[in-house]
């Protein structure tokens, strides 16, 4: 590692030394905010993966409960109740703490299930699959809150990781080489002085 251009000074090497405590300080306190962002990362990939698992259980049973429902009522019913059909969804930005740290994300909350449609003429398998879309919405606006935090939350960590990599790598051991370097010049001056003053002391006497 490529010491820092500086003059070889008592001055500069306190500075340097002063920058190697705070930049050894720094280090401690990012790796461990590391640490706690990839516990953090790991506990909400855990989220992710048992959402998607009961993603597609919901998907397994509501595509077919559709499909069921277009064949008893056809398609033109299904039509005919779904342009009687409106809801209002009701999205709202939150923030989310988590290692520590703020994140922005939407919460979505989902409408109270209302019949907009007559008994006459529909089945009991239309409520069924309504209520299993539901479910499946449902899931999906918390994975998509989920995963806003988690790609948000990976790029902190990135980032974070960056700046410990810079650290551990480069301005610690340069800052390092630096002072070592500093105080091998003074104390070569140190001895060069005394032998000079010997030298004189000797000729003086």
């Amino acid at each position: 590692m490529a010491k820092l251009n500086i003059a070889p000074t008592k001055s500069n090497l306190l500075t340097m030394k002063e920058q190697l405590a705070v930049s050894t300080n720094g280090y401690e306190l990012l790796e461990e905010k590391r640490e706690i962002l990839v516990r953090e990362l790991m506990h909400l990939v855990e989220q992710v993966k048992i959402l998607e698992e009961e993603i597609d259980t919901v998907i397994e049973s509501a595509y077919p409960a559709f499909k069921k429902m277009l064949l008893l009522n056809g398609a033109d019913q299904i039509e005919r109740i779904s342009h009687d059909i409106h809801y209002d969804f009701d999205m709202q930005e939150k923030t989310v703490v988590v290692g520590g740290m703020q994140f922005e994300t939407l919460d979505v909350e989902l409408p109270k299930k209302e019949l907009f449609y007559s008994f006459q003429g529909t089945y009991a398998n239309t409520d069924a699959m309504i209520t299993k879309f539901f479910d499946l919405l449902s899931l999906l606006t918390q994975m998509a809150s989920i995963r806003t935090i988690v790609w948000r939350l990976a790029e902190e960590v990135k980032r974070t990781q960056r700046r410990v990599n810079a650290l551990d790598k480069m301005i610690i051991p340069q800052t390092q080489e630096t002072a070592k370097y500093i105080e091998s010049v003074l104390e070569e001056r140190d001895r060069e002085n005394i032998f000079v003053l010997k030298a004189l002391k000797k000729r003086n006497g």
